[in-house]
């Protein structure tokens, strides 16, 4: 027989989100650049379903250079246009502008350290919160407006309250996962050890 481990409901749809969902949603990261990274993509995600990110994630990492900031800064407009061209990559030009916009902003930084400051958040570690069902899980939060509303005046984009709290859900500044998943407790035991 063979053992399938409990999981959040949302993930079950298609194998790319079970593997996200297994390996990466609501893992505590503290690398500025992986950060960065999570903004770009929660970002292009704006209206739409993470699968599509999921889907273009491979593609968006080339398109964009990797996701490295000090590339992204310097896009010309050709380049964006180029961007807007490749159908492989989600083609929206107000989150492809955005790119490069978040890009200048995240090293214009002056507050100190990018991961310090968006921990801030959450008070420097994972909120583990006791959902049972998927319909318990917020969209927004006070602390999701609060980052919204801090990296708006840090100067980055499609950073509103829905956006910031799917961010805070995927680089585990939230434990999020049903407390049925067999992630929970995987997270909650991790965060434990650490603190």
């Amino acid at each position: 027989m063979i053992f399938t481990p409990k999981r959040c409901t949302w993930c079950l749809a298609h194998p790319l989100y079970i593997d996200y969902h297994d390996k990466e949603w609501g893992t505590p990261i503290h690398d500025p650049l992986k950060l960065f990274e999570f903004i770009i993509l929660e970002g292009m995600q704006a209206g739409l379903n993470w699968l599509s990110v999921l889907k273009k994630r491979q593609a968006m990492e080339k398109a964009f250079l990797g996701f490295d900031p000090e590339k992204l800064a310097c896009l010309k407009e050709k380049d964006l246009q180029r961007l807007l061209n490749n159908p492989d990559i989600i083609r929206n030009r107000l989150k492809i502008a955005a790119v490069k916009k978040n890009a200048q902003a995240f090293l214009d930084f002056k507050e100190g350290n990018f991961s310090e400051w968006i921990w801030q958040f959450t008070d420097g570690r994972s909120i583990q919160n006791h959902w049972q069902k998927l319909k318990e899980v917020p969209a927004i939060t006070k602390a999701s407006e609060h980052m919204a509303k801090a990296l708006k005046k840090q100067g980055f984009c499609f950073v509103g309250p829905t956006t910031c709290y799917a961010f805070m859900q995927a680089v585990g500044m939230v434990n999020d996962h049903l407390t049925s998943c067999f992630r929970y407790q995987e997270l909650k035991l991790r965060n434990f050890l650490i603190e």
